[in-house]
């Protein structure tokens, strides 16, 4: 949602730089913020672990401890990666809140509101996604169990100019208004280069081939690999390419240097595209067609289709249709998984790869197999 791509960033000649997310930037923002609070100071550069582990240190832009509050605002850096949100100040004001009152995230300038279901934060709520919510989640906790007090914090969150280069995003179509959503789950941005990282997924296929193995995993982000990770606990390591939104530039690969099994695994959204025909699955270069979906419900329950026709036409997301045909008893994820499994043995044509499809949902749970 924070995505937009600038041909003029790309660097040449050396390894492409990762950045941080808007929410790692968030959390670093967060603690050092509340460090103030707590002590009057605050911790410049600022350090904070990632969820898999990574220890990264965030310099300090701005900082103000007044009248009960601290805030802190860092300067996202995404490495290389072509996004709209790369430079952008991210904003944290911390304040104690009343007794039992819990941890409160609030939108301040340049964070968006949910408006529309079918997102990962439900409407009413700051856009302010899962992981990045449970990163400061866990500072926030931490810190006021270090000091004998009662996790009652508000958290607000902001980012400079944020309304404004939303326009540049999907959120305006979303239904997230009035800014940037606080985004991330590793906390690490990987820089967006089609060649580079297909030529990555070309080398995972070349070490695990040359390593023996009969079967692959690709999947399109980290909580669908964790999912796929759990069903296959002994395959190795070189097994789990990194395939991102790049499905057709593994299929291609594997279809001159095949291996017997490949199992893709990833989002509904993302593998409804895969089902569609799309081959590169980013949502600046593909989209979800609600009318394709629509016509599968229709294949799948005729009679049912012609109510609920309109209502998955008019839906915001892939989630919601998914949500939608659930309470009527359809099993939409499984034809969509079947459905991109025919498109993978298409495109990989007589090479004799079985294909697998796994449908996870945001969290990482399956929801249909093929």
């Amino acid at each position: 949602m924070g995505f937009e791509a600038d041909e003029t960033r790309k660097p040449e000649g050396r390894p492409l730089r990762r950045g941080w997310t808007t929410g790692a930037c968030a959390t670093a923002a967060t603690k050092a913020a509340l460090t103030a609070l707590f002590s009057g100071s605050f911790p410049d550069p600022v350090e904070i672990r990632l969820p898999k582990g990574e220890m990264p240190a965030f310099a300090l832009n701005r900082q103000k401890l007044a009248g009960g509050s601290a805030m802190a605002a860092i300067v996202k850096d995404a490495g290389d990666d072509p996004d709209v949100t790369h430079l952008a100040e991210i904003v944290s004001t911390v304040s104690f809140a009343p007794p039992g009152t819990g941890l409160v995230f609030r939108a301040g300038p340049g964070v968006g509101m949910v408006t529309r279901a079918g997102l990962p934060i439900p409407p009413g709520e700051p856009a302010i996604n899962p992981v990045p919510r449970q990163m400061m989640r866990e500072v926030v906790e931490a810190l006021c169990a270090v000091h004998g007090r009662a996790a009652d914090v508000v958290v607000e969150m902001g980012v400079t100019d944020g309304e404004a280069l939303a326009q540049r995003t999907w959120n305006p179509r979303l239904g997230i208004v009035g800014g940037l959503s606080i985004l991330g789950t590793t906390g690490i941005v990987h820089p967006f280069s089609c060649s580079a990282w297909i030529h990555s997924i070309h080398r995972g296929v070349d070490v695990a081939r040359a390593a023996g193995l009969a079967h692959v995993v690709g999947a399109t982000g980290s909580a669908s690999e964790d999912l796929a990770r759990r069903l296959y606990p002994t395959l190795p390591e070189i097994g789990f390419l990194d395939m991102g939104d790049f499905a057709g530039g593994l299929l291609k690969y594997l279809r001159a240097h095949p291996v017997e099994r490949l199992t893709i695994a990833g989002g509904f959204a993302k593998l409804t595209k895969l089902a569609q025909g799309a081959m590169d699955l980013h949502s600046g270069r593909s989209q979800v067609d609600f009318g394709f979906l629509a016509d599968v419900v229709e294949a799948l329950d005729p009679p049912a289709a012609g109510q609920l026709r309109s209502g998955i036409l008019a839906a915001n997301t892939a989630k919601e249709v998914v949500e939608l045909t659930r309470t009527e008893g359809i099993d939409l994820a499984g034809a969509i998984a079947l459905s991109a499994q025919e498109a993978c043995l298409k495109m990989l044509k007589d090479t004799g790869v079985a294909v697998e499809i796994l449908v996870a949902d945001r969290g990482g749970q399956l929801l249909a197999r093929a």
